[in-house]
Formats: C-alpha cells, sequence, structure tokens
C-alpha cells in the first residue's frame, strides 16, 4: 500500500504559516481601524460636541427652578418659531449647531510638552558635563563631548519618570573610548549611576558596533511571592524571578486570589543537563537557606532529599522525618557518614546502571528517583574535622559531584564569602550554576559568576536578591521566593502556612529520627 502524504495541517510549516496569516490579519485590522477612526474623525468629535451640548442643556433645565421652567419653554420655542421663519434660517442654525458641536467635542487633552522643561534640561547638562573628561581628548578636532557643549548631540534618546529623575537614556560616545574594557566601562557606570539618582536599579547595554550606550531604570523585582508549587516538569528547578525580557517563559503564580505571570529563572537537572551541580554564596541573612528551603521542597516532588547543615541553626527542622528526607545532619560525625553513603550509593548507581547498559535493558528503578544533596556551609565541618583529625566532607564529594550527572544525583552547595577560601577545588569546579545573593560588591559577583552583572545593586537589597548564572548563559538578576523557616517566630501566619502545605506528610517520627542520627554519630566516632 502506497503512504499517503500527511495532510498539510500536519506539515512542518504549518503552525509558521498560521501564525504569519494570523499576525498579517491582525496587522490588516489594525490598519483598517485607524483608516476608518481618520475618516470618521469628524463626525465622532461633532457627535461626541452633540452629546455634551444635550447633558449641558438637560443639566441647566433640571437646575431651573419650577416656576421659571414654563417662561423658559417658550422662549425656547419663540427662538425656534423665528429661526424657522427667518430666510435660510434652519440653514445658519444647522451650520451654528454643527460648529458649536464641534467645538464642545474636541480633544481636550492637553498636549505633552515638546522636549525636557527647564531642570530636566539642567539636569541632562549636568551629565554631559560629569561625561566630558571621559569620552574627550585634546587630540580630537571635532569633539563630541566639550565643556559648555551641548548635549543635545550626544544623547539620542531620554526619558524622565513621573517624579522628574531618569528612566530612560541612549548615550552616544566617540569611537576611540575604550568601550571593551571592564575598568573603562565601571567608571561610566559608576558615574551615571550617581548622577542619574541613587538608590534604583539600572541596566547597562553597551552597543560597541554603534558606539552606543543605553541606561535603563529597572522594576524592582517582586519580593511578596509565597512558596507554591510551580507549574514545571520534572528535572525543572525554580530559583527565583527575574525581569520580563530576560527569559522567554512565564509561571502562573498565585496572589490570594489573585493570579500573575511572572518570568523564572529555572535550572534544569538530570542527564541532559549541562549545569548539574549549584553553588549559591552570600553574607549572613541575604538568603542562601531561604533558597535550599525552596529547592528542597521541589526536589522532594520527585526525588529524595539529604541535608547537611552546618550552620546548625535548625533552619531545616521543619523536613526531619519527612516522606523522601533521608536524613537532616547537622553534626560533624553524622555529615561525615552521610556524605561517605552518598558517595558509595552514587557508586552503586553507575555501576548498576552500567550493567543495564551492557545487557541492553533500561536503568534500574532505584537509580531512576533524584538524589539531591543539600550542604548549608560545609566548610564548618572542615573546620572541625580538621582540629579533630577526621576526614574533610568536601573531599566526600568528589564521587557525587564529577559523577551525579550519570547517575542522577544533584549537589547544591550555600556557603558564606568569609568561608570562600574553605571551599575545595571540587566544588569550585563541577558547580557550573552559580547564585549570589544580598549586598556583594562587583568584583565579588565577578569572581562568583564569572563575568560582571550589567545592572546595580538597589540600595536596599532586601533577603533573597542578588544575580544568578547558568553555566556559560547570560547573567539574571534573582529573587528567590519567600519560604522562611515555618518554626521561626518572626515568620508571618501566610508564608508559614505556604510553607507548611508543601511539605511532605511525616512518615518517621521526630524520636526515631534523632535516636538514629545519635546512633549513626556513635558508631561514626
Amino acid at each position: 500500500m502506497a503512504r499517503r502524504p500527511l495532510p498539510r495541517i500536519l506539515s512542518k510549516d504549518s503552525a509558521q504559516i498560521a501564525r504569519t496569516q494570523i499576525a498579517r490579519s491582525r496587522e490588516l485590522a489594525r490598519t483598517a481601524a485607524d483608516s476608518a477612526t481618520d475618516v470618521l474623525h469628524p463626525l465622532i468629535t461633532i457627535s461626541r460636541g452633540l452629546r455634551r451640548l444635550a447633558s449641558a442643556g438637560r443639566r441647566r433645565f433640571a437646575e431651573t427652578p419650577k416656576d421659571k421652567r414654563g417662561p423658559l419653554l417658550f422662549l425656547a420655542a419663540s427662538v425656534v418659531l423665528f429661526v424657522a421663519l427667518v430666510p435660510y434660517g434652519p440653514l445658519l442654525a444647522a451650520i451654528t449647531l454643527m460648529a458649536a458641536a464641534a467645538w464642545q467635542g474636541r480633544d481636550r487633552t492637553p498636549s505633552a510638552p515638546e522636549g525636557p522643561d527647564e531642570s530636566q534640561s539642567e539636569r541632562l547638562q549636568s551629565l554631559y558635563e560629569a561625561l566630558v573628561p571621559y569620552f574627550s581628548t585634546a587630540e580630537d578636532p571635532a569633539p563630541l563631548y566639550a565643556h559648555g557643549g551641548e548635549w543635545e548631540k550626544a544623547f539620542d534618546t531620554h526619558e524622565f519618570d513621573d517624579g522628574g529623575r531618569l528612566g530612560h537614556l541612549v548615550i552616544r560616545y566617540p569611537a576611540y573610548f575604550p568601550d571593551g574594557e571592564p575598568v573603562a566601562r565601571a567608571r561610566i557606570e559608576q558615574l551615571l549611576t550617581a548622577k542619574a539618582g541613587r538608590g534604583r536599579e539600572y541596566h547597562f547595554e553597551w552597543d560597541e558596533a554603534g558606539n552606543r550606550l543605553t541606561v535603563t531604570v529597572l522594576a524592582p523585582l517582586p519580593t511578596d511571592i509565597a512558596a507554591q508549587r510551580f507549574v514545571t516538569a520534572p528535572g525543572e528547578t525554580v530559583l527565583g524571578f527575574t525581569d520580563p525580557s530576560e527569559v522567554q517563559r512565564t509561571l502562573p503564580l498565585s496572589y490570594g486570589e489573585e493570579q500573575r505571570d511572572v518570568p523564572p529563572v529555572v535550572w534544569r537537572t538530570g542527564i541532559r543537563s549541562t549545569e548539574p551541580h549549584l553553588l549559591a554564596m552570600g553574607h549572613p541573612g541575604s538568603g542562601t537557606s531561604t533558597l535550599l528551603r525552596s529547592i528542597a521542597l521541589q526536589a522532594l516532588q520527585y526525588g529524595d532529599v539529604l541535608i547537611v547543615d552546618g550552620g546548625g541553626t535548625g533552619e531545616y527542622a521543619c523536613l526531619i522525618g519527612r516522606d523522601g528526607v533521608l536524613a537532616v545532619e547537622c553534626a560533624p560525625a553524622g555529615a561525615l557518614a552521610s556524605l561517605e553513603w552518598a558517595a558509595q550509593e552514587t557508586e552503586r548507581r553507575l555501576i548498576a546502571i552500567n550493567r543495564a547498559r551492557q545487557a541492553g535493558d533500561p536503568p534500574p528503578e532505584d537509580t531512576r528517583r533524584p538524589l539531591w544533596i543539600l550542604l548549608d556551609r560545609p566548610t564548618v565541618f572542615t573546620h572541625l574535622n580538621a582540629a579533630d583529625g577526621r576526614k574533610d566532607p568536601q573531599a566526600l564529594l568528589q564521587m557525587p559531584l564529577r559523577h551525579g550527572r550519570a547517575a542522577n544525583v544533584t549537589v547544591v552547595v550555600a556557603e558564606q564569602f568569609d568561608s570562600a577560601d574553605a571551599l575545595s577545588e571540587g566544588v569550585r569546579q563541577h558547580t557550573r550554576a552559580r547564585v549570589v545573593l544580598g549586598p556583594v560588591a562587583p568584583a565579588q559577583v565577578e569572581a562568583v559568576l564569572g563575568v560582571p552583572a550589567h545592572t546595580t545593586s538597589p540600595g536596599q537589597v532586601p533577603p533573597g536578591r542578588g544575580y544568578a548564572r547558568l553555566g556559560s548563559g547570560p547573567v539574571h538578576r534573582l529573587q528567590v521566593p519567600s519560604t522562611p523557616d515555618p518554626y521561626d517566630d518572626a515568620t508571618t501566619d501566610a508564608d508559614r502556612q505556604a510553607v507548611l502545605e508543601l511539605l511532605p506528610p511525616r512518615t518517621t517520627p521526630v524520636e526515631a529520627e534523632a535516636l538514629a542520627t545519635e546512633a549513626v554519630a556513635a558508631e561514626s566516632s
């Protein structure tokens, strides 16, 4: 039997053709509507004026006392009779009525002033004068920037917000400016941040080919996003949320009774991930523990979680004994034993998967469920174990870090900047997904992410605000969803209830979990 060709609706380019036709139809409809509006504009204006005149007449008649309405109606009838008897009276009356209607129906919206006002011009001139030492040289025969020059030649586009501050600016600069040097760029960005207004976040886009610098004021990221179930596929983890212009995907989120579509920063893990492990850096109170809690709640949907808490502050006590939580270790001996088991489990998975592939079989079921290893401040255990003569726990991460992607094992490390030097080389080398949280200097951001951020940090940095970079991708602004410790007294009732609803059911009593942890610690010691 000969194969019949697929219908055209199922062809490869049918979706693209349909989208093109829809876009063309919308453009034609929009053009027709604009043309009709232009043609019917006089009629629309006269109709609006007649409606306003009629409303004014009804309002005047309603305001007239009842004892004077009779004479008023008699006067109106007399005027109508006089107009009807006068030669060409109806025509002149109609022309007069149409003229009055056109005058009353005119667009009364005040026209926007062309160009900046006096205060805005002074601000632009001040900014221009501040850029003269950086964008001019004595050898330039026709300098674009000169003291006392005109800012109109240097600034192509400028916009101001309602408060009179700059909101958008496109700056021209001479071709000899070294825009490829990070130090030169940093000087200009620092100057513009100071002159355009501190306390806001700016995005700088350098067009090296066209010698243009675009400065845009960024809207603050939402800080009221509570922990919730995100619409993601297995292997996708939402680190936080960013600007709409940075990603091409949005997630529907709940804000009480409302719903919004917010662009997320999605980290993909698993066998085909190019960034299988993550490193988060920050200062105390920056939100790294909140990030780990958010990741743990998402990972428990499809996998098992092992948590090693070096801080020892009980940030993860709500996860003890929960379904899918293998252990929450806070003691050095327990952490060492758990990481030894994680290394052996990774090796076991690799052997089982290799044997299944050699036999032509699918991977075993016990190797398909993801295993997450979350470490909060592991360098604390490094110092303690070194003092007691024990092995460094970070050395046990070599196997999960190196072969974790093939074994479906993911490692997430959160550390503070004051202990960054104690991180092992394996952690630095294999954690290609990076997050920086809190008020950090641009040099620290570049040291962790590998490239500088093209935005400035706000004056007041809320917890969970920072930057994220996945592998060799771009740097995104990041706001971690609010995932506080539900057992903390400072947590609000709404946030506490949101986290408690996401926790899996408790399958192991807390007392039994504590006894098992103490037994493992005693055996390891």
